[in-house]
């Protein structure tokens, strides 16, 4: 039986019996094996969470399917309601999940706002859109009078979702919500090192009115869940390391299911040299630090025009070493903890990496061990060779290279010049040669005078990578059509010939005629 957490070593907000509660939201079998649950501020275990089997998840995956027709039967307007009231517990009850986020990821509180904001802003967006994005729609039938097409958007089915930990709610629901509303039910594996406030957040859906089949959750290590649930589903979801994303497309297509991937990333911030260097200096402290750099739209690559380099270095170096970490449940704590020793191990393996190929770390490159046992100050290195490992491999955590160029063209060449396509930024005192520059690089998307919100936040434009960053996209109409199955449905109201023997001589020359002049009738093309 998992063994609940000490009040003492929890928010004020939280208590044992929330983690008791949550933990009877899972789909695991009564004697399941637990797992312990680490508190990144202090390196402790603080709950022991149920280990769902491979058995479990054909359970969840079988609960669910019987729920999804259930589901879709209720109709757009139903399931909207039911979004709509879960925009408003979210934002109600945004403290105690604040508080949640924080335990199980050591994020600055700032961060977790970042969150809730997001997954309040997603249910919006898709409760107003969802309706006329799914809508059946009139195509042009193959001869103009005589025939009539339409395309009708049918849910997939069963969605399954494989989130990871560094955003336990935006990345474990986010996705779940247009899913939901085009008429499908969800199964959700977390990652094993958030997986409450993925519960907390399925709870306050149940709270909203969605039945309680239609959202299964089961957690454990993904590698003995991942499987299993590519096998039922009908559909994958998955954000991610870009190695794992490999292996889960690999499968999807070896089962011939669908799927959408947000891999990783090595982003480039480019500073042009007619930017007001102050304003600059925040944006890319933004841009590269946010999450502690634990974020897949993060920076870890900064160029900057060699007109205003000496200006901006000075300031941009002098502003980070001013980020002072902490672990407090309140909000004006610039960075928090990474999520883990490993994690931790990795940032330092790529600085120590970095030290010894020459590069200079002009400030941070250190444990701060004095704030909590994962906490790492943020990093700024100079002079980084291409073959380290900081160069090329994303970090996930607070470092960034910096580095000047001579020229709009050589800081796309350098922009682009990675195996990686998610996220870059522009920062400019002209607007529309910044966006004559976003064109040229590769990148997903691209947030011009802004670290990375603009672009998150966009919930009406797509969102997602080239190259090796993924497959698929989230936001906007892709983001939800992705979760259905069109079906085109075509009628017949004569054809010109008989369709059994084709036809004749002269029918032939009529229609070989009519398609000649339909080519320039406009209404007709």
């Amino acid at each position: 039986m998992p063994e609940l957490p000490d009040a003492g070593s929890l928010p004020a907000r939280l208590t044992p019996r929330d983690f008791d509660h949550w933990n009877d939201l899972v789909t695991a079998s009564d004697d399941a094996a637990d797992r312990e649950v680490v508190a990144p501020y202090t390196g402790d275990a603080f709950c022991t969470a149920p280990e769902s089997t491979p058995d479990d998840v054909a359970t969840a995956v079988a609960d669910a399917d019987a729920a999804q027709s259930r589901w879709a039967d209720r109709g757009f307007d139903a399931r909207t309601d039911v979004l709509e009231r879960f925009h408003d517990l979210v934002l109600d009850r945004r403290e105690e999940l604040l508080d949640l986020m924080q335990l199980e990821t050591g994020k600055a509180r700032g961060d977790a706002y970042e969150e809730v904001m997001d997954v309040a802003m997603t249910s919006r967006y898709y409760a107003t859109r969802v309706a006329d994005q799914l809508a059946s729609e009139r195509r042009r039938g193959a001869l103009p009078l005589l025939s009539t097409a339409r395309v009708h958007y049918d849910p997939v089915g069963v969605v399954g979702i494989i989130a990871p930990w560094n955003y336990p709610l935006t990345l474990a629901v986010g996705d779940a919500l247009p899913a939901l509303l085009a008429g499908n039910s969800v199964v959700l594996k977390p990652a094993e090192e958030t997986p409450y406030t993925a519960l907390a957040t399925v709870e306050l859906l149940r709270e909203a009115g969605l039945p309680h089949d239609a959202f299964q959750v089961v957690t454990g290590d993904g590698a003995t869940l991942g499987d299993p649930l590519i096998e039922r589903v009908d559909y994958v979801s998955f954000t991610g390391s870009t190695a794992v994303g490999r292996k889960i497309a690999a499968k999807a297509g070896e089962e011939l299911v669908d799927c959408s991937l947000e891999l990783g990333g090595k982003n480039p911030v480019y500073v042009r040299p007619d930017v007001d260097v102050d304003t600059a200096v925040d944006r890319a402290i933004g841009a590269c630090y946010t999450n502690a750099g634990q974020l897949c739209i993060s920076a870890e690559r900064l160029y900057v025009h060699e007109d205003v380099y000496d200006e901006f270095s000075r300031r941009f170096v002098d502003a980070v070493a001013d980020l002072e970490p902490g672990t407090e449940y309140a909000y004006g704590v610039p960075v928090g903890s990474l999520i883990s020793e490993s994690q931790l191990e990795r940032v330092e393996a790529h600085v120590e990496d970095a030290r010894d190929h020459g590069a200079t770390v002009e400030t941070g490159g250190r444990v701060r061990d004095d704030v909590g046992p994962y906490f790492y100050a943020p990093t700024v290195l100079t002079d980084l060779p291409r073959d380290a490992t900081a160069a090329c491999e994303e970090t996930f955590g607070p470092v960034v290279n910096m580095e000047p160029v001579a020229s709009d063209a050589e800081a796309v060449r350098k922009a682009n010049d990675t195996d990686y396509g998610l996220h870059a930024c522009i920062l400019s005192g002209d607007v529309d040669v910044a966006r004559a520059i976003a064109r040229d690089i590769d990148a997903g998307t691209i947030s011009i005078n802004d670290g990375y919100v603009t672009s998150w936040a966009a919930h009406d434009a797509p969102m997602g990578g080239m190259k090796d960053s993924g497959l698929g996209r989230r936001h906007g109409e892709d983001g939800v059509v992705r979760f259905t199955e069109k079906k085109a449905v075509s009628t017949s109201r004569g054809l010109p010939f008989d369709p059994v023997t084709g036809p004749t001589d002269l029918e032939a020359k009529v229609l070989a005629a009519g398609l000649k002049l339909w080519r320039h009738v406009p209404f007709l093309r």
